[in-house]
């Protein structure tokens, strides 16, 4: 149902909807039951996480911009002061994210692993994928999209 999942690289962790299973490396059985097991690749709700974003760095993730007008700042800085507003322009200037990430926040679903035993705990906690071994997890879903 939810759980806390990290996010990583930006140190982050947020009570988040459980969407959907979306792979295990032992049965696809257990895909088909949507069975939450520890190392099962799911998909998580990706709106907590875009909050977050847009009030630390002021960029609204999952926008997708024209390729003419390069990306618009939010209409909430008449509401935030000054300081607020350059603080969060000094953030996002060293700020990088990685594309394939981006393309999840576009969509509105993360692809997350569960790190905790949800059989014997009875929580669900885990983390969002990134770099190597989301592009793993990628391709794995990619092969098994085409069986």
């Amino acid at each position: 149902d939810s759980g806390n999942y990290a996010w990583g690289s930006e140190n982050v962790t947020k009570k988040v909807r459980i969407l959907d299973v979306v792979y295990n490396a032992s049965s696809n059985e257990l895909v088909r039951t949507k069975t939450l097991l520890k190392n099962t690749v799911i998909q998580i709700d990706a709106q907590p996480f875009k909050q977050w974003y847009l009030k630390k760095f002021g960029v609204e993730l999952g926008k997708k911009a024209k390729k003419g007008e390069k990306k618009e700042e939010t209409t909430e800085e008449d509401k935030t002061s000054r300081h607020v507003t350059f603080k969060q322009k000094a953030r996002a200037s060293k700020q990088k994210l990685d594309p394939a990430l981006e393309e999840q926040f576009q969509s509105g679903r993360l692809l997350a692993c569960i790190a905790s035993r949800p059989g014997q705990c009875g929580r669900c906690d885990g983390y969002i994928l990134e770099g190597e071994e989301l592009v793993f997890y990628k391709r794995k879903l990619e092969k098994k999209k085409k069986a």
